[in-house]
């Protein structure tokens, strides 16, 4: 089935969710698919997370919108990298994987966090598949400016991914935004993981961000795209997504006044936000 055609027995997988493991390019990636209509939205998570941390933003989404999740290696369901592995071997497996489940059409893609890396780099390397963007608490990696040191080596180790209750002790000095009114919403939020990252996949994704930037390859991205950006976010200053929005030829900022993770924890004022860029950059 492609991507944006409704073939035979659309009506029977509307609305049905899918979760398996998928064999790309030597990697096992553990993938959810929510069926449902239209351009599909690719959804890529931060560092460590499993797609289950993305629940409360698909729960916020249209109903009627097709909704693909992945565990990237070492993450959630997905067993290890043999290797460590970069950005644009990532992003071939993601385009790869998206045609071995029925999606070889246009996709709309959501990068958060260290997933806006993976999104902007699906971005520029499948123009022709990827429709728009939508990058949220990102930056452009290693050359980018940087966040407050006390939050950045605190995400040196995946501690906070193991030890909840840890995590929300130093929830509002690391993610800021509603983090800081409740820290016990990003111990919720981690208690959505069905099963912890390993740390060696914790590694790989570190050295994936240590050795990437996206600013020679910005202009070049002439997909639609949206930045989200918060005012209160310790980890991305918002001097990155005001870099961004010049540097890419088609963007635009929405600026909440929340933290890092408000894209999950605030996802009823958030979600409506990306439907609403969805539905106006329909070509």
């Amino acid at each position: 089935m492609c991507a944006n055609t409704e073939g035979p027995g659309a009506e029977l997988s509307r609305g049905r969710t899918e979760r398996r493991l998928v064999s790309v390019l030597g990697q096992q990636i553990r993938v959810d698919v929510r069926w449902g209509t239209g351009v599909p939205l690719v959804l890529c998570n931060g560092i460590g997370a499993s797609l289950e941390v993305f629940d409360p933003l698909v729960a916020q989404l249209d109903p009627e919108t097709t909704v693909v999740r992945i565990d990237v290696p070492g993450t959630g369901g997905s067993p290890n990298s043999p290797l460590p592995y970069g950005f644009p071997y990532l992003a071939t497996v993601l385009g790869r994987l998206l045609r071995k489940i029925g999606f070889s059409g246009q996709v709309d893609i959501l990068g958060f966090s260290w997933g806006g890396a993976l999104a902007q780099q699906f971005a520029f390397q499948h123009p022709r598949r990827c429709r728009t963007m939508i990058l949220v608490a990102t930056g452009t990696g290693i050359l980018m400016v940087p966040g407050d040191p006390r939050a950045l080596l605190k995400m040196l180790t995946p501690r906070r991914f193991l030890d909840h209750e840890y995590a929300a002790r130093i929830a509002a000095g690391i993610y800021g935004g509603s983090a800081r009114d409740d820290p016990r919403v990003v111990r919720q939020l981690l208690d959505r993981q069905l099963m912890a990252g390993s740390r060696v996949g914790y590694l790989h994704q570190l050295l994936a961000g240590s050795v990437w930037t996206s600013l020679p390859a910005l202009p070049l991205i002439r997909q639609p795209t949206l930045i989200i950006a918060g005012a209160d976010d310790p980890i991305i200053p918002l001097a990155n997504p005001r870099i961004m929005r010049r540097l890419l030829p088609h963007a635009a900022v929405h600026l909440h006044p929340g933290g890092h993770v408000d894209l999950i924890t605030n996802a009823a004022e958030l979600a409506p936000v990306i439907e609403r860029f969805r539905r106006q950059s329909r070509w």
